[in-house]
């Protein structure tokens, strides 16, 4: 059983019991519950020779029918036999999922949360575990012994502090010349004040526990009262700040493992957008073929192989009691002596945007297909829906045996009061 829960990060830094995430990450995770659909099912452990995660049947030939037919034609009946399921409750996000299987080969059906418990025989599968989360979870019924232990949480918090891509980062820059970036981990306020006097440009702070994109302040001139008091309360709440020069950045992409008990499998790249303020925006959708080749404009691929296979090794002494996904942010940026590579930006110890644009590729892309897949956000009301239905009326899908020839698709349903939507354009 999947489950989205995107408020993971902060709830993971804040390990309390009765964490209660912000508002909008409760209405994110509500309107895009039925994310894990597209991705569902994917075990790496069980990829092919060349790392990629595996596909789902498609023998569905849908022969270009148009997505807007469909979603006009009514409900059909959703089997419930499927193994694979995913926690999302309501009648919108069922009528959503009987379209989408009217026209692609997806194999999920829908449980609500309360009624985890009436499937004991399925392993839960969330975006990532926090102690808020399996507390909620024992409290629906799940016995304990299907969930992470409280010491395995404390690991796994541990694993995810941003103080491990500050000391792989440094290891990594000994190794390559073509590595560039500098990260440093203060635990004493005064000794991080004057190591960004002594540095000219603009530099970035990052808590070593937060969200993805989050946590991030930034040193434009000289650091002000503000800016110090943040300091000093992360440095008590966390045990230090992360801090970094800001680099020219060209291209944000990234590489995604699968790690299981110190076994690290490459999974495949992530080429990503995030704006000014660090917050993802979305994923192109290529080929790993495709974004080497797009890679291999700036840095040689021999280079991204060596830094792959450096990191696999990495990942597996450090993390050895971890099993799921774990992708590591990378930048192509431009410097003094040509294009150069920021290895470790930071890690991301769970499932990530990356990992669904890659997965969504392989199974309902063809392989030379390219498109973009972004999660959006829209603060007017019916904004969304009126995005929506233009895209629709101007980019109608068209799939073929079970593929997406072109087109753009909703892959999370659209109402008047939806707010954030997940959506996929093929070009």
């Amino acid at each position: 059983m999947y489950l989205f829960n995107p408020e993971n990060d902060l709830a993971l830094a804040n390990f309390s019991l009765n964490y209660t995430p912000p508002a909008s990450a409760i209405r994110m995770a509500e309107e895009l519950a039925v994310l894990p659909i597209w991705y569902a099912g994917a075990d790496a452990a069980s990829a092919g020779k060349d790392g990629l995660v595996g596909g789902i049947s498609t023998a569905i030939d849908t022969k270009a029918v148009a997505w807007d037919t469909v979603m006009a034609a009514g409900s059909a009946d959703t089997s419930e036999s499927s193994d694979t399921k995913v926690i999302a409750a309501g009648e919108l996000n069922r009528s959503f999922l009987e379209a989408v299987k009217k026209i692609l080969p997806v194999e999920a059906s829908l449980v609500s949360f309360s009624d985890i418990a009436l499937y004991p025989h399925l392993k839960i599968v969330p975006w990532g575990w926090n102690p808020a989360l399996r507390r909620k979870l024992i409290s629906e019924g799940v016995s304990q012994g299907l969930l992470p232990s409280p010491e395995e949480l404390v690991c796994l918090r541990r694993y995810s502090n941003r103080q491990y891509a500050v000391e792989i980062l440094q290891e990594l820059r000994v190794e390559e010349e073509g590595f560039c970036g500098e990260s440093h981990f203060f635990t004493d306020t005064e000794e991080l004040y004057a190591w960004l006097e002594a540095l000219p440009g603009t530099k970035v702070l990052k808590m070593p526990l937060s969200g993805s994109g989050k946590g991030l302040i930034w040193i434009l001139g000289g650091i002000t009262d503000k800016q110090r008091d943040w300091c000093r309360r992360v440095v008590r709440e966390q045990g230090g700040v992360v801090a970094e020069p800001v680099l020219t950045k060209v291209q944000d992409f990234a590489m995604e493992f699968y790690l299981h008990e110190g076994t690290v499998r490459f999974v495949g790249y992530s080429m990503f957008s995030a704006a000014a303020s660090g917050a993802y925006m979305g994923n192109e959708l290529l080929s790993d073929t495709r974004i080497e080749e797009k890679l291999g404009s700036y840095v040689s691929i021999e280079l991204l192989h060596r830094l792959r296979n450096s990191l696999s090794e990495k990942l597996s002494s450090r993390f050895p009691l971890y099993t799921g996904y774990a992708g590591v942010d990378m930048m192509v940026c431009e410097t003094s002596a040509g294009y150069c590579i920021q290895p470790c930006v930071e890690i991301n110890m769970r499932m990530n945007m990356g990992m669904v644009a890659h997965i969504f590729h392989e199974r309902y892309m063809y392989p030379d297909a390219e498109g973009q897949f972004v999660v959006d956000y829209f603060k007017k009301p019916e904004g969304a829906l009126s995005f929506h239905e233009k895209m629709q009326r101007e980019s109608p899908l068209k799939v073929e045996n079970g593929k997406i020839l072109s087109g753009y698709l909703s892959l999370t349903p659209v109402a008047k009061t939806t707010s954030y939507i997940a959506y996929v354009i093929v070009l």
